[in-house]
């Protein structure tokens, strides 16, 4: 079960980086709070990496044609999907972009069964609707979903490019045929964040120096807003090494109900009958999809 312990993590660093992001934003614009998860994270999974190199006393490990090939379509289809997920947040809301891209769990569960012939039970996929359900109790109003095709379509297409990514990661782990899981989780990473880092460096340095110019000038709270998503992508990374992506990004979606105990604790809000309903929901997807989850 250290796979539930992983996302549980992960889903924590990842709530921690989102509410950095947000200071981040009226400063840096959308775009460029989100291009510091990856250019301020590549180091610290360098760090990472050089860790588990030492502690391990191991060599790297050999990059063979499939894990090129995971790597390129984890990373790709990561910026591709952010992107997306930007341009959705220009048709309409934050909150109808989430409820698009917590369709992500269904989409990740299809794809794994197709290319990576991962299991998934009807109790599986029960979990992962009853879990879906509650998320969107939670955070959406039927009246918050019009507006059009182009949203929409923006929206799912964004939750497809996520899903595959986390099928491209969790390929690429598996294609290392590590002993040790936490190597090859860290090292594919490292890898991940070093193909999505050239990319975007050389796109800003291309076409956009201004924004380049502004994280540099905001570097401080930038390294601690990558530090929290390189931490956070190394338990996805671990847990993706150990379990399913369905399962795991199923019960990654205890996200949302951090973010929701963030705004009852903190700024006051009160929680409606709805958002109760949600959370009963949601847990109870997480515990089934923990329960009934393949082990090892």
């Amino acid at each position: 079960m250290n796979w539930v312990f992983f996302t549980l993590l992960g889903a924590v660093g990842q709530t921690a980086r989102n509410a950095m992001q947000r200071g981040l934003t009226p400063r840096l614009g959308a775009l460029g709070a989100t291009l510091v998860r990856f250019l301020f994270g590549f180091p610290f999974a360098l760090l990472f990496l050089a860790t588990v190199l030492w502690w391990r006393a191991a060599p790297l490990p050999a990059i063979t044609f499939d894990f090129v090939l995971w790597t390129l379509l984890g990373a790709l289809t990561q910026v591709g999907g952010t992107a997306l997920m930007l341009m959705t947040m220009e048709q309409r809301s934050f909150v109808v972009t989430t409820a698009y891209l917590k369709t992500e769990p269904v989409l990740v569960a299809l794809m794994g069964l197709l290319f990576l012939r991962d299991p998934l039970t009807g109790a599986m996929a029960l979990a992962i609707l009853v879990a879906m359900a509650g998320v969107a109790l939670i955070s959406v109003r039927p009246e918050t979903l019009t507006g059009g095709l182009k949203p929409a379509m923006l929206g799912l297409s964004s939750a497809a490019l996520f899903a595959a990514s986390a099928i491209g990661y969790r390929g690429a782990i598996l294609s290392l045929h590590q002993a040790s899981f936490v190597l090859g989780a860290t090292f594919s990473l490292a890898a991940g964040l070093t193909v999505q880092t050239l990319l975007l460096l050389g796109w800003l340095l291309l076409f956009d120096r201004a924004t380049l110019k502004a994280i540099a000038q905001l570097w401080r709270p930038s390294l601690l807003a990558g530090f929290s998503g390189a931490a956070a992508s190394q338990c996805w990374f671990l847990a993706f090494a150990l379990a399913t992506a369905a399962s795991v990004r199923t019960l990654a979606l205890v996200e949302v109900l951090f973010a929701q105990g963030v705004t009852h604790f903190i700024f006051r809000q009160k929680t409606s009958l709805r958002e109760i309903a949600g959370i009963v929901l949601l847990l109870a997807g997480a515990v089934l999809i923990v329960w009934v989850s393949p082990k090892g």
